[in-house]
């Protein structure tokens, strides 16, 4: 959804000094705002991994590689488990 369609389904508010306080949209708009803040469409990640500090994720690299080298494996099962703690 483009811009322009976004800002002519929204509705501003304004108080009795004319000064805009709020917006209305209505909830198909909703609901698609807060899906494409939620995810990235180009790389599938969640808003908050896209933010995440590159040199965090080298380090979360490391730390995985280094221990698949040293055979620390987990069964899949057991880290599907670990990541929906995170959802």
């Amino acid at each position: 959804m483009i811009i322009a369609q976004i800002e002519s389904q929204i509705r501003y508010v304004t108080n009795t000094e004319g000064e805009t306080t709020d917006v209305l949209v209505s909830i198909e708009l909703w609901q698609q705002l807060i899906s494409s803040i939620s995810s990235n469409n180009v790389s599938g990640l969640a808003w908050i991994d896209e933010q995440e500090p590159k040199a965090q994720i080298l380090a979360n690299l490391q730390e995985s590689v280094r221990q698949a080298a040293t055979g620390q494996t987990f069964p899949v099962s057991e880290l599907w488990d670990y990541s929906k703690r995170f959802d």
